[in-house]
């Protein structure tokens, strides 16, 4: 077996320097890895960021307009009005055809509604089956939540050559529906 000699004083305090570095270094490194881990989470910035983003989220609901389908048919009249449309049963007429939604429900010949849609004088068929079923959907929801009553309104989107004979027609198949409250859709003339 092999002896080690004894240390001198000097490098006694040699090696004593190094092992408190050593330990300093070891130390440090644990304080560095314990700072960048996540003890816990902080709730109150969370809350804040989730109010913030549910303002924003609100306020952008709430400024938005209706949704209304726009067609290559239709060139809506042009307005200077300030109105801001509502989210309402819409109808829109064009030269080919009248729809509710997104959906048609009649298809116009020459611009004229076809004989076989109509009963009497002024009652569209087609359009009239379709408007019940809105208006029921409407009730339904009205019973189920007051927050939104059926207001009998209706937003019309006509094109500004359709005659006013067909649109006549359209508005008495909506009054018959109970939709007597009209909103006509117009494109807002910028402000000058």
């Amino acid at each position: 077996m092999s002896e080690t000699a004894p240390l001198s004083a000097e490098e006694a305090d040699q090696l004593a320097r190094m092992r408190y570095r050593r330990a300093l270094a070891r130390k440090k490194r644990k304080e560095r890895e314990a700072a960048s881990e996540v003890k816990e989470l902080n709730i109150t910035a969370m809350m804040d960021m989730m109010t913030i983003i549910l303002v924003f989220l609100l306020k952008s609901f709430a400024s938005s307009s209706a949704a209304i389908t726009a067609s290559e048919d239709v060139r809506p009249p042009v307005s200077s009005t300030r109105a801001t449309p509502k989210d309402t049963v819409a109808i829109t007429i064009t030269p080919k055809n009248i729809m509710v939604g997104d959906k048609e429900v009649v298809r116009l010949e020459n611009g004229r509604i076809p004989a076989n849609q109509l009963q009497g004088e002024r009652l569209v068929l087609g359009l009239d089956a379709q408007l019940k079923k809105e208006v029921q959907k409407l009730k339904y929801i009205e019973e189920r939540n007051p927050a939104a009553p059926f207001t009998h309104e209706l937003s019309v989107i006509a094109d500004k050559m359709v005659p006013y004979d067909l649109l006549l027609t359209v508005l008495y198949t909506a009054g018959v529906n109970e939709l007597q409250n009209y909103r006509f859709i117009v494109l807002q003339r910028d402000a000058e």
